[in-house]
């Protein structure tokens, strides 16, 4: 019975070991590095070109909520919360994204923008973006960021319905790739 027993707990530790490593080899997959011409954009997206000098170091792709809360005469937009993924089946999570606007990996490091400007190019997305590092701290994929764009947006408008009461709450679903940019001329938020 003992035996059982023992072989029962070996078989469950290794399980459990088995499914650790391979989450491990997804949670830790490296983010993609790409290069990507401003020359993409549509036409009606020029001013969130990245600025000269930049070069794109590289892209997450998020999935998440944009959440609003109504004030009694619309909804005001709160925050994003989403998980910031190594690839396009959202495999390989590399970090979250959550107010400030702040984008956090996994090793810790951060990144916290600010709107620059915007674009519209699918009346039923919210925006693509340009915005510009207004802080960076901890080692790692961020802490050389110094533009970021919200590209290839689906999702995430302000419910149209009024709500019910005010500071009711809704998570709206949506869809981005966020392309991250160095600027050798700029760094942590400062100009150099």
């Amino acid at each position: 019975m003992k035996l059982i027993n023992k072989w029962s707990l070996t078989n469950q530790l290794l399980v459990i070991l088995g499914v650790a490593v391979v989450s491990y080899g997804f949670v830790n997959q490296p983010v993609e590095r790409i290069d990507i011409p401003n020359s993409a954009l549509p036409a009606e997206c020029s001013a969130i070109e990245a600025p000269a000098g930049s070069s794109a170091i590289f892209r997450t792709y998020a999935i998440g909520t944009q959440v609003y809360r109504w004030n009694g005469a619309s909804w005001a937009f709160v925050a994003p919360v989403a998980n910031l993924y190594a690839d396009a089946g959202f495999r390989g999570l590399v970090g979250t994204h959550y107010a400030g606007p702040t984008w956090e990996s996994n090793s810790g490091s951060k990144v916290v923008a600010r709107r620059l400007e915007g674009c519209t190019p699918d009346p039923n997305a919210i925006p693509w973006l340009l915005l510009e590092s207004t802080s960076t701290e901890g080692p790692g994929i961020f802490n050389k960021v110094s533009y970021i764009q919200r590209l290839y947006t689906v999702g995430g408008l302000a419910p149209v319905q009024p709500g019910s009461s005010v500071g009711e709450e809704r998570s709206i679903p949506y869809t981005a790739e966020y392309y991250f940019f160095q600027n050798r001329s700029r760094t942590n938020g400062v100009d150099r």
